[in-house]
């Protein structure tokens, strides 16, 4: 955060089932954990702080909620800047499927299965990076930290249930702002060629492979992810 801070003001936030926010089991109106939500949420973060316009960073799935904004309110969204982004694999489960896990019996066993997932743990964090021994005990902490948030269990399974994002792909040639992508070339959790596609089905968007770097290259590479995002920002931040 600190580096970007030279660009403008930085908003970090945790999105609804994830880091250290508020997991609500229920709800008035809409699902917090939707695709339509979310990106309402975070338009609402700007406008609680007085931001008509901002430059998202989005990893993984954060990039396709990212997508998703730019798209869904184009007026707010300066450019996007996507590390790995999670737009051919990340649309939840099949439509087929969906009907199947709202029963009651999948809904009290899903947060059982998304436990067992995450209970994986280091192996998890390993795959995520091209040289996990540079992971440090900090680092570890830092990604269980939010396991321990009440509910985050059931969360993360109503963030399942809710999410899709069926329209982004079809929609891509319908960006009109500067993009920047960003992968490892050992990328093994979004495959380094799905940002490769998705690069050349952006219009004008631009790609950086970061060499030696995993899924998370901000976190195993940050001086060469910062260098990329300094060169882009210089050109199109406001």
């Amino acid at each position: 955060m600190e580096p970007l801070g030279a660009f403008g003001t930085v908003i970090a936030y945790d999105r609804p089932a994830f880091g250290l926010t508020e997991r609500p089991l229920t709800w008035e109106g809409e699902n917090p954990y939707s695709t339509a939500a979310q990106p309402r949420i975070a338009l609402g973060l700007l406008e609680h702080l007085g931001k008509e316009r901002a430059i998202l960073v989005g990893n993984s799935a954060g990039g396709t909620l990212a997508l998703h904004m730019a798209l869904q309110y184009p007026e707010s969204v300066e450019a996007l800047i996507l590390i790995s982004p999670a737009v051919y694999t990340g649309g939840g489960a099949p439509g087929f499927v969906r009907p199947l896990l709202q029963t009651p019996q999948l809904r009290r066993i899903g947060p059982l299965l998304v436990r067992s997932f995450l209970g994986q743990g280091a192996s998890l964090l390993d795959s995520a990076w091209h040289d996990p021994s540079k992971i440090t005990p900090e680092m570890q902490a830092g990604y269980t930290r939010p396991l321990r948030a009440e509910n985050w269990d059931k969360a993360l399974w109503e963030m399942t249930l809710a999410t899709d994002y069926p329209e982004i792909v079809s929609r891509l040639g319908e960006l009109q702002l500067p993009v920047l992508i960003i992968t490892g070339d050992d990328d093994r959790i979004v495959p380094t060629a799905d940002s490769v596609r998705l690069a050349n089905e952006i219009p004008g968007a631009e790609l950086v492979v970061i060499p030696n770097s995993g899924h998370v290259a901000h976190e195993e590479t940050p001086e060469a992810v910062m260098a990329a995002i300094d060169e882009f920002l210089a050109r199109v931040a406001p």
